[in-house]
């Protein structure tokens, strides 16, 4: 090392953040563009107050940007942690509904109206899907991609440089292992990744930070989409977890909104934006930009508490997300068969041929929407059909839990995904 031990004991002695005053280094901030400078000449005097030589050592060889931008990895770093454990829970308690419901027949819903039957347990395992994406890249993202920022005034590292050598008289490859050595001692104390090089204008870190974000938000905004749209008062497939006060209303008595939710989906809207203004403070200019890294420290702030909350509360949603399969299977009869007047075109094209078969079952449909009658009992009067298939067995051909497709397969899928992605190798 280049500072003497006791120096170093004394200005970690003295680094403590309760000794001081963070809304005076705010305002003191502004004469600098950013709070390090006010920061570092505090501590000098906190330090020089108890050891004038070990003041020497504060800020030797740094700039400022150095300071911030290591310490916005580790507000990342240690957030991440965070987020990842409730993306686990998340994905455990979407697991187990994905397991229990994984024949549970449903409508599936595309542009907002009946399509076909489905099962409760895809519809979960969808969701699973997308939390283990967002997991998988911000665990990728916190393991490899969080490095430690230690290039001095112009990324050449030459203050630091300059300083062993005045001070332990490195010289030559003494200093060439100097630098190398030293961002990786660095990485290794913060618990943080060693960069190739400075990356003082090469901002994919938080590129890269933004972009994980946003996925974890997508994935969760979707979750809760769906929630809010199946706990509909007409829908009533699943609703919230109660508690005390959650999901009152003001005006209305009977109310009991989707407010985990409304929650979720809130923070998801805004992390696009704040990934949009980290993306493009990453065009940067020169060894050191202004103000295109002073662009980054609020978003990046926004966007770590936003997903972080999404994440927490998320994970209260799919752990005490109530299903109620029963009304699921009386949703799928609101239709009188039309739900799966695909597979009946399919089932019955080897009779009539393909275009045949199409026309025959959409003039039924039509009718039977219009009559108010079962697409079977419509279809039995078709001429096309006499004599070759009768309401008994057109009825069996609509019924909508054989007609799920490799949904079950698909189940299976994803849940193999969350045993192999979990450290027991267990869901």
């Amino acid at each position: 090392g280049t500072v003497p031990g006791r120096a170093a004991a004394v200005i970690t002695s003295v680094a403590r953040a309760e000794r001081f005053d963070a809304r005076a280094l705010a305002l003191a901030a502004r004469a600098a563009a950013n709070p390090v400078v006010p920061l570092v000449r505090a501590l000098a005097e906190a330090v020089a107050a108890g050891d004038a030589d070990a003041a020497h050592f504060v800020h030797q060889g740094s700039t400022s940007q150095d300071v911030l931008d290591t310490g916005l990895m580790l507000v990342a770093a240690r957030t991440a942690e965070l987020i990842l454990a409730d993306l686990d829970r998340t994905a455990d308690a979407l697991a187990a509904l994905a397991e229990r419901h994984r024949d549970t027949p449903m409508a599936a819903r595309t542009l907002g109206q009946h399509a076909v039957p489905t099962t409760f347990g895809l519809k979960a395992a969808g969701w699973l899907q997308g939390v283990l994406d967002a997991a998988e890249r911000l665990r990728r993202v916190r393991a490899d991609g969080l490095p430690v920022q230690l290039g001095g005034a112009a990324g050449t590292m030459a203050g630091y440089l300059e300083y062993a050598h005045v001070v332990a008289g490195l010289t030559g490859d003494g200093l060439d292992r100097y630098a190398r050595r030293l961002p990786a001692a660095y990485a290794a104390e913060l618990g943080l990744a060693e960069p190739v090089v400075p990356w003082h204008t090469v901002r994919t870190p938080l590129a890269d930070l933004a972009s994980a974000l946003t996925v974890t938000g997508a994935a969760l905004g979707t979750f809760a989409a769906d929630v809010q749209l199946l706990s509909r008062t007409e829908t009533a497939e699943v609703s919230e977890p109660g508690a005390e006060g959650r999901g009152a209303s003001s005006a209305m008595p009977h109310k009991r909104n989707p407010a985990l939710a409304a929650l979720i989906r809130s923070a998801a809207y805004r992390l696009p934006g704040l990934s949009g203004t980290l993306a493009q403070a990453a065009v940067t200019d020169d060894e050191r930009p202004a103000g295109a890294w002073h662009a980054e420290w609020e978003p990046l702030r926004a966007a770590l508490r936003l997903a972080g909350g999404a994440a927490h509360t998320a994970a209260e949603l799919a752990e005490g997300l109530c299903v109620h399969a029963g009304r699921m299977h009386a949703n799928l009869g609101l239709t009188r068969g039309l739900v799966v007047s695909e597979r009946l075109a399919a089932a019955l094209s080897p009779l009539l041929g393909r275009a045949g078969a199409k026309a025959v079952v959409s003039t039924a449909s039509a009718r039977a929407a219009t009559e108010g009658r079962h697409l079977a009992d419509v279809l039995a009067e078709a001429p096309e059909l006499a004599g070759r298939h009768d309401a008994e067995s057109l009825h069996a051909l609509c019924a909508p839990e054989h007609y799920t497709g490799a949904a079950g397969l698909l189940v299976d899928r994803v849940l193999a995904r969350h045993r192999r992605s979990r450290p027991d190798g267990r869901g």
